[in-house]
């Protein structure tokens, strides 16, 4: 078994400039200024930023109309809108109606010695087992569920933490983080990207949009597979929006095999690859965790100032003495 090298502190030092959480009753921010939730129907929880939206996190099953039964998932962000109120995330689109949004999933999974995975929802799923802590002021929003991944039989074979922090917004973007944290229960459950391409992990599927440009540290970039970088940025004019905005995420530097490969399409889809080609096994009792930055912005990658904003992640990070 490989060593975890993500931590508590590692990821409150990602998190530095947001509020400080002090343990207690969830509550929301009162001051309409600040961030805020609120529980609209249908297994959903919203954080807003003042009166506008930031991001919806589906904890209840979701099925669009049209779409087979088989597709019905939960555990997943969507929709996430830029700070100039565009929606960015897609969900059941009809090229890969698997797709979801902010998610974190694998198309090659083992638990019990059977073949099941989340990519396309065989055999497995994700379900919200509990709330953990809710929190939200002028600065910042905090969440963190734990959800089990269940076997078709009803067995608990997994459970994942999910911890978000959402910042304010500046003129330019915003920072979201990300903490995950998996294990597996009873039994070992191997994690494996796709065949040949290494997708798998944690992925963001954008909206329909025009004039698509990837960018990452190295450049504009072509589609690829599994080529390593620190960050990617997708930007483009989404369906209903007069500018250009995009999404970036940033790697953890102390996540396993960092930097990772990447699955960088054109169509909408950006994924840093883990444990891509190279099989990893969760044990029981031992959690794995890895952590991201998603930078939502306005403009494209320079105007958003992306590289700028993953130099700021990382000397937050060093700052605190965890690089």
């Amino acid at each position: 078994m490989r060593k975890q090298h993500i931590t508590r502190r590692t990821f409150l030092a990602a998190s530095a400039g947001a509020a400080v959480f002090a343990c207690g009753h969830s509550r929301a921010a009162s001051r309409k200024d600040g961030l805020r939730f609120a529980e609209p129907n249908g297994g959903r929880l919203r954080i807003l930023d003042g009166d506008a939206p930031v991001l919806t996190y589906n904890f209840g099953d979701q099925l669009k109309e049209g779409v087979p039964k088989n597709r019905t998932r939960s555990c997943y962000c969507h929709p996430v809108w830029a700070p100039d109120g565009t929606v960015l995330t897609d969900d059941f689109p009809k090229d890969h109606y698997h797709h979801r949004g902010i998610s974190w999933m694998w198309p090659h999974m083992k638990a019990r010695g059977k073949a099941v995975q989340l990519w396309h929802l065989q055999g497995i799923a994700q379900r919200h087992a509990k709330w953990l802590d809710r929190r939200a002021d002028a600065g910042s929003a905090f969440l963190a569920v734990r959800n089990d991944w269940r076997l078709d039989d009803g067995e608990r074979a997994g459970s994942e933490t999910v911890r978000m922090r959402v910042h304010k917004a500046d003129a330019v973007g915003r920072a979201i983080d990300f903490e995950l944290t998996f294990e597996a229960i009873g039994g070992p459950i191997e994690l494996l990207g796709a065949t040949v391409k290494g997708y798998g992990g944690f992925c963001f599927r954008f909206a329909p949009r025009t004039d698509t440009v990837i960018t990452t540290e190295a450049g504009k970039q072509k589609d690829s597979n599994s080529k390593p970088f620190k960050w990617a940025d997708l930007s483009a004019h989404f369906e209903g929006a007069g500018k250009m905005s995009g999404a970036a995420v940033f790697v953890h530097p102390k996540n396993i095999g960092a930097p990772n490969g990447w699955t960088l399409r054109h169509y909408g889809f950006l994924g840093p690859c883990w444990p891509g080609l190279e099989p990893y096994t969760l044990q029981t009792g031992v959690p794995v965790t890895l952590a991201y930055r998603v930078w939502l912005h306005r403009g494209d990658a320079a105007a958003g100032k992306t590289g700028e904003a993953y130099e700021a992640y990382r000397a937050a990070l060093s700052k605190k003495g965890s690089l």
